[in-house]
């Protein structure tokens, strides 16, 4: 567990609170480690704290009861996570649930603390809802393009997102559905026509990206 007043550095518009409200902040809130793979929070539970990631990545996802996943966002160093600041301020249960994709920290501000913030200073209201509305612009895009976009265009833009400096990238068509909110079926078969056509080179849960500027200019849809 690190110290108290090292992890506001990561966050510069708390910066910007009151003397008062700033050490509240600080002195109110505890700053957690968690290992990779680490489930964060689930359907049925309700959120305790409102988390900020210092370190790492935390996925968010929403399984079905038949088992398939789809990819809602991912939440980086310096953000909040949108669903735990909906399930707050709504005293709602979590729909989704959130791993960490790596070895995480973050700041945990338990909810009294929080809720008497967003009650008492614009200014932290204004770094929360600045933070949600960002997000959830981005999770009607992700839904516009489960929606509409070809999946061939949206299969060819992540491959070129995930993928090293060496054109690698270690991920099976499982991995690559659940990004895409798609059927394995239907990602491994577009994954055997860019294979076709010599644009990437699949092995079993790797592949190389073989042609990318053929990638490229098909994710330009």
């Amino acid at each position: 567990m690190a110290g108290r007043d090292d992890w506001t550095d990561a966050f510069p518009p708390l910066k910007q609170l009151p003397a008062s409200a700033f050490a509240r902040l600080r002195d109110g809130s505890v700053v957690v480690a968690l290992p990779e793979g680490s489930r964060i929070f689930g359907p049925g539970q309700a959120p305790e704290n409102f988390l900020l990631l210092i370190d790492g990545t935390i996925r968010v996802q929403q399984v079905s009861e038949s088992g398939r996943e789809i990819v809602l966002y991912r939440v980086s160093a310096g953000e909040s996570c949108a669903l735990t600041t909906a399930c707050l301020m709504g005293f709602e249960e979590y729909l989704a649930e959130g791993i960490a994709e790596t070895a995480i920290r973050a700041v945990a501000i338990p909810r009294a603390l929080f809720d008497e913030l967003i009650a008492s200073s614009g200014e932290f209201r204004r770094f929360v809802f600045t933070a949600f509305s960002r997000r959830v612009t981005n999770l009607f895009r992700i839904i516009d393009e489960v929606a509409f976009a070809r999946i061939d265009v949206r299969l060819a833009q992540r491959l070129l997102q995930m993928a090293d400096a060496r054109n690698r990238l270690a991920v099976t068509h499982q991995n690559l559905a659940n990004e895409l909110g798609s059927a394995r079926e239907v990602v491994s078969r577009q994954m055997h026509e860019f294979q076709r056509r010599g644009w990437i080179k699949a092995t079993r849960g790797e592949v190389e990206l073989t042609d990318r500027a053929a990638l490229a200019a098909l994710a330009k849809g």
